[in-house]
């Protein structure tokens, strides 16, 4: 999952960015709100992690101007404590959720989870696909009980794939959000990858759409 955090605040940017991808997310970061919004424009992001009070362009703005160009990836705000007013304005602007500052980082990563698994339908960090199940919370797959030893790519990648069941995901939509902007990226790799999740989970788990990409339908 491929995840954006538009902070002006170094430190802190620095943080959660650290805790996201200890966590297993790709993160993509900006300081300050016009690198913000061409970001969250232009790069397929699973989730935004955004701060309200942005220089060159403020937060909200940020996200009304997403919100008008039919981006669709959930927000979580930032917010001040005592700025009740904020909050409402940003929930209006299109937020999905809010965490006033100061946070504790645990929090900020259990929103996003949730803002993630909701996006894709699902109600629990654990999500079941036959004899599979991807526990999202603890960033481990396991199969008819046993766990799954995985890099943190195959672990991307097939948690990607779990979250958009059904879906017939490309090569080039896993590409974008398996690596950050700054990545080399290269749609040929998923094909290893693809083919080392194959001798670790059931036969025909992962499904080849000729021309289109892969797919998970068990269940």
């Amino acid at each position: 999952m491929r995840v954006l955090v538009v902070e002006d605040d170094k430190d802190l940017n620095r943080q959660i960015k650290d805790a996201l991808s200890e966590a297993g997310y790709v993160v993509d970061v900006a300081f300050d709100g016009e690198e913000g919004h061409f970001l969250g424009d232009t790069e397929p992001y699973d989730a935004v992690v955004l701060d309200i009070g942005l220089p060159q362009m403020d937060g909200l703005s940020v996200l009304e101007e997403w919100r008008r160009n039919d981006r669709k990836m959930p927000v979580l705000l930032l917010t001040a404590r005592d700025r009740w007013s904020d909050k409402v304005q940003g929930i209006d602007a299109g937020a999905d959720d809010y965490v006033a500052k100061p946070f504790h980082m645990e929090e900020v990563l259990a929103r996003i989870r949730a803002l993630v698994r909701r996006a894709a339908g699902h109600a629990s960090n654990e999500i079941e696909v036959g004899p599979v199940r991807l526990d999202a919370k603890a960033g481990r797959v396991t199969v008819d009980g046993k766990a799954l030893k995985l890099t943190s790519h195959e672990f991307r990648l097939l948690a990607y794939l779990i979250h958009h069941k059904g879906e017939v995901i490309s090569r080039t939509e896993l590409t974008e959000h398996l690596y950050d902007q700054d990545f080399d990226r290269d749609s040929n790799t998923i094909e290893v990858f693809v083919g080392r999740l194959r001798k670790k989970l059931p036969d025909n788990f992962i499904e080849t759409v000729r021309g289109l990409g892969y797919q998970i339908t068990g269940g």
